[in-house]
């Protein structure tokens, strides 16, 4: 989708990038796959602020996306493209014979009336929305919405833009590149959605003003190095320094070390899973 840049009638113009939204559905979702969505603004179950920079905003009613695809050699035909205020890619309304409705992510390509359908036989043309097992798609094919585990639901891979690379097949497992550049193995058994997740050019938008920010629920983020030393580590001192002379690491208000060292768990069961880590680092396997 093409860019839009405005003329500088207000200085919130002047930085403003959107994409352009022409052939979404500009009306209400679906009645029946909308549901009230409880905004934690960053609290617990106890009132207490565990993520920060959390609340405010505008209202948004959540989209039930259907993520497992488990209808079976059941053929939808798409109704309509939808923005979706709770993910940076757009759905799509799709309707199937018995005339029951479902909201997938929309793959890059995918236009209304076009047929999407989720089978378990191999397929000679993979179009945009086919939703196959990892073991029935051909090496090198881009896909998306992809399942950790069989029958799960699409977990990874479903951001504007975002899509994973399959590699190869080995026994009952596929080898794919995750859009981190990460190779690991994955069940082949699991499903996954063929194409790129649309929006693509949503990584190049800008919102040109905070006050735009503040309309997504995000509050405003203060440096701790403009705080004082009772306020966070890294505050205090007689001016803006950058190193040396014993100046702290950057850590977190708590003390929790923020640069230096992966924070992935050492002992995390999925770690043998991994061929070739974000890094380009080659993992020894046991």
């Amino acid at each position: 989708m093409p860019l839009i840049t405005s003329r500088p009638i207000t200085p919130g113009q002047r930085f403003l990038v959107r994409v352009k939204t022409e052939g979404l559905h500009r009306g209400r979702s679906e009645p029946s796959l909308t549901e009230s969505n409880h905004r934690a603004m960053g609290r617990n179950c106890y009132g207490r602020i565990t993520s920060r920079r959390r609340g405010g905003g505008h209202k948004k009613l959540y989209r039930k996306v259907d993520f497992r695809r488990d209808r079976i050699d059941e053929v939808a035909t798409v109704l309509r493209m939808e923005y979706d205020p709770n993910r940076t890619s757009h759905l799509a309304l799709i309707e199937y014979a018995d005339k029951s409705h479902a909201y997938i992510l929309a793959p890059d390509g995918l236009k209304v009336g076009d047929k999407v359908v989720s089978t378990n036989t191999a397929q000679e043309q993979l179009t945009p929305g086919l939703s196959l097992p990892l073991r029935l798609i051909p090496p090198a094919t881009f896909i998306h919405c992809i399942e950790i585990e069989p029958g799960k639901g699409g977990q990874l891979a479903r951001s504007a833009g975002g899509f994973a690379q399959l590699l190869g097949l080995e026994g009952d497992r596929v080898i794919l590149r995750m859009p981190s550049g990460e190779q690991r193995y994955l069940n082949a058994n699991g499903r996954a959605t063929v194409g790129i997740v649309g929006n693509v050019d949503h990584h190049n938008a800008s919102l040109g003003k905070a006050g735009r920010n503040r309309w997504k629920g995000r509050r405003p983020r203060q440096r701790g190095m403009s705080m004082n030393p009772v306020d966070h580590p890294n505050g205090g001192g007689g001016g803006k320094k950058k190193g040396g002379g014993g100046r702290q690491h950057l850590k977190s208000p708590w003390g929790q070390l923020a640069k230096g060292f992966p924070t992935r768990t050492k002992a995390k069961a999925s770690n043998n899973q991994i061929i070739v880590r974000r890094n380009g680092r080659k993992v020894k396997q046991v």
